[in-house]
């Protein structure tokens, strides 16, 4: 049943027929019902501004690429105008196939979707595609579309602040980044300072893009330890229980940092 139904406009909702009716259809048409003409996404380093300028256009190129790509919704949590989700996109290009994840961050005017922020791990596209072999899709959520709201927790928020200042890798195996629980190849960052562009909670947990500075100690191959800050832009959404961060899902921005450090490379 095509998402034009609904009746309202709620962030999940307006998430569903951007999931269902927009990209798994790859129907450019009905982007027009449910997003501004200023739509504008931020991703890594770029910034894709107005819907028919520049982002239908970015993503029209991505289907070219992967023409049967299709995205399966793992995780959902919304707030009265803002809805996160932890998302694979999947599909095959050059006879190759390969499965990425990400986490973004949309808004919306209580009627459309105004803009995102969010990070895919392109860097895990890249090994599938070199190596030809695909990693698995995870379990989808069996019910994205019924997330409601819950209370804001500004508790949950102070804690995940403070959290995002710790350097990676964390020690804590439930908050998953990248592909390092596949490749068991972390990425060392020291982490300095943190300017959050995105921060909401619903009820426990708590969804964010952070642009985190900090020096680059290992991880790539080929690149050694960096004395010379960086910038590491981070999405999430992680559980905070008692006064911590116990679970999670947070994808960054490598393939830009790894741009960065070859470009400072002697």
């Amino acid at each position: 049943m095509s998402g034009a139904t609904l009746v309202s406009n709620t962030p999940v909702q307006l998430m569903r027929r951007w999931a269902v009716d927009y990209f798994n259809s790859h129907d450019a048409s009905v982007a027009h019902e449910f997003i501004v003409p200023s739509y504008t996404l931020e991703i890594g380093d770029y910034t894709f501004a107005g819907r028919d300028e520049q982002w239908l256009p970015a993503v029209q190129q991505q289907m070219q690429a992967f023409p049967g790509m299709g995205m399966t919704v793992h995780q959902l949590i919304c707030s009265q105008d803002r809805v996160a989700t932890y998302f694979s996109e999947h599909g095959s290009s050059g006879g190759r196939i390969a499965v990425w994840s990400g986490v973004g961050i949309y808004r919306s005017n209580g009627n459309q979707l105004t803009g995102c922020v969010a990070q895919e791990d392109y860097m895990t596209r890249q090994r599938q595609l070199k190596s030809g072999v695909s990693d698995a899709v995870e379990p989808p959520s069996p019910n994205p579309w019924d997330t409601e709201a819950l209370p804001p927790n500004p508790e949950a928020e102070a804690v995940v602040r403070q959290y995002l200042l710790n350097a990676w890798p964390v020690s804590l195996p439930a908050v998953r980044c990248d592909d390092e629980h596949i490749t068991g190849m972390p990425l060392k960052f020291e982490v300095i300072g943190v300017e959050f562009t995105e921060l909401f909670s619903s009820g426990e947990y708590v969804a964010f893009h952070a642009r985190q500075t900090g020096f680059y100690r290992g991880g790539f191959a080929g690149l050694e330890a960096c004395d010379k800050p960086m910038l590491l832009n981070t999405n999430g959404i992680v559980h905070v229980q008692n006064g911590r961060v116990v679970s999670g899902r947070v994808i960054r921005d490598r393939l830009g940092l790894k741009a960065r450090l070859q470009k400072a490379a002697p």
